[in-house]
């Protein structure tokens, strides 16, 4: 038992002792590292201390640099400002010293000035005087006072300005004249050539076009009923020969042609030819056809912009499309006019819309449904006069024609552009073998160059092309060329308006890919 005891203590005293010793050896361990730890940041705070103190000395080199980089700039920008200085008083002390040398110039001249002022109002006493010793010689030798002598002279000059005066009012009246008339040329040539439009010649016979011959026996009908039907209500000859294919319509009148045309085209679609359908489809016809005449009439009216006229003077603008005049159609012709009306009013400062207006209705006269024996344009004035047209438009209708007399500047261009539009070339039969009499005779003329290909008059004959070849005219002798054919043409041939001459020289390269 006390053995026991013994070595617990034992146990217990070697536990207690071990303890110690380890905490010791620990505490110093502990030490140990702590010192290790304490040394390594104070040798790397030493170092960030040398890194910082290195960074702050290179930041103070570079602020110092830059301090003394600014400071020379300014010393050189004061050393200029200096120089500057110096140059303008430099300058400013020349231009003292001119200064001072001018006013020095100055009274000098004004001295001198004075002088020269004095001898002058000597010799102004002088000579007045010595005037007045002449006049008083010459009153005494013409026995008239120097006011009277002065009255004559105005007199005898007021002729002779007088004389002179009356000799230049007679040149400018002639010279306006013949500007007048220049410039009268110019506008109507400049009025034909903006207004260009195409004709086409009237005939008195109609071609309507079937698929077989056994459409003709069913037109003619059993004993020939169907056709004479036919030509008893719209009053056109149809004539059925031997024309393959074809059947002639003829008759003077467009708007029973075109009854006839249309219902023949109704007739043969439909199938069903007999007098009694016949009756029927012509009716119809002539209602449709009505009506597509006031339509029309409406359209052309719209289209040139023309409003608030009579609606039983658009029909007979609408029928005009079924008239002609000298194998011109009447509509066209009178919507040419309204057009070269309006454009010459405006070119000459009136009112365009009111000549278009009297353009379109100039021949309103050959269109009423009945026909008095009057002439056309006193026709027209009346049916304009009925329907409370503006007098300018009722006198331009009746004196087109010189019926009557011209009572405003509207009628003389009415008339003047009416006789345009039928002279222009292909409007009626009689000038259009001289119109292409002349287009040859213009290509012709330009064939006889040498070098020239091909030829071609186009725009109705008012420019002509010339094509020359490339090996053979240089671009020098094509200009040159140009300018000989204008004055060729000036001198052998008579035309409207202008010829534009265009020559081209064209080369061309051609190779072929295999």
């Amino acid at each position: 038992m006390g053995e026991t005891f013994i070595l617990i203590i034992f146990a217990v005293s070697g536990i207690i002792i071990g303890g110690i010793l380890t905490g010791t050896i620990m505490n110093r361990s502990l030490e140990r590292k702590r010192d290790s730890l304490l040394k390594e940041a104070m040798e790397k705070a030493e170092v960030v201390r040398k890194e910082k103190i290195l960074q702050a000395k290179e930041k103070f080199l570079q602020l110092k640099g830059e301090h003394e980089k600014y400071i020379h700039e300014k010393n050189e920008e004061l050393a200029r400002n200096e120089n500057r200085l110096k140059q303008k008083e430099g300058s400013l002390n020349q231009k003292m010293e001119e200064l001072a040398k001018k006013q020095k110039e100055n009274v000098t001249i004004k001295q001198n000035l004075s002088q020269q002022l004095e001898i002058i109002n000597k010799k102004q006493s002088d000579l007045d005087k010595a005037l007045k010793i002449q006049v008083d010689k010459l009153e005494a030798i013409s026995s008239l006072s120097a006011v009277e002598a002065k009255g004559q002279l105005i007199e005898t000059l007021k002729e002779e300005a007088k004389s002179e005066a009356i000799v230049q009012v007679k040149d400018i009246i002639d010279e306006a004249r013949l500007t007048a008339n220049t410039e009268a040329k110019k506008i109507i040539i400049e009025t034909i050539q903006r207004t260009a439009s195409e004709h086409a010649i009237e005939n008195t016979v109609s071609v309507f076009n079937i698929e077989s011959e056994e459409i003709k026996g069913r037109i003619i009908g059993r004993e020939g009923r169907n056709i004479r039907t036919l030509e008893s209500l719209t009053g056109v000859e149809i004539i059925i020969d031997d024309s393959p294919d074809a059947i002639i319509l003829s008759g003077f009148d467009p708007v029973r042609r075109e009854i006839a045309r249309l219902s023949l085209h109704k007739l043969v679609t439909d199938g069903r030819i007999h007098p009694a359908r016949i009756e029927e489809v012509v009716a119809k016809t002539r209602k449709q056809l009505e009506q597509e005449i006031i339509e029309t009439g409406k359209r052309i009216t719209i289209d040139l912009g023309i409003h608030n006229m009579h609606h039983e003077l658009v029909r007979m603008i609408g029928k005009m499309k079924y008239r002609s005049s000298y194998g011109q159609n009447l509509l066209q012709h009178s919507i040419e006019v309204a057009k070269l009306s309006a454009t010459m009013a405006a070119e000459l400062g009136l009112n365009p819309k009111l000549a278009k207006r009297a353009g379109l209705l100039h021949d309103i006269g050959k269109v009423p449904d009945n026909e008095p024996d009057l002439p056309h344009a006193i026709l027209g004035m009346k049916t304009a006069e009925k329907f409370k047209e503006k007098p300018e438009i009722i006198n331009a209708i009746g004196a087109h024609h010189d019926e009557m007399e011209m009572n405003n500047l509207i009628s003389p261009i009415v008339q003047v552009c009416d006789a345009i539009s039928g002279a222009r070339p292909g409007a009626r039969r009689e000038v259009v073998e001289a119109y292409i009499e002349r287009l040859k005779h213009l290509e012709e003329l330009a064939l006889s160059y040498p070098g020239v290909v091909k030829t071609f008059a186009i725009q109705a004959g008012r420019e002509l092309r010339v094509i020359v070849g490339a090996d053979k005219v240089t671009d020098v002798e094509a200009n040159q060329l140009s300018f000989d054919l204008s004055k060729k043409i000036q001198s052998e041939m008579t035309y409207p308006g202008q010829i534009k001459i265009t020559v081209i020289r064209e080369t061309r390269a051609v190779s072929y890919a295999k």
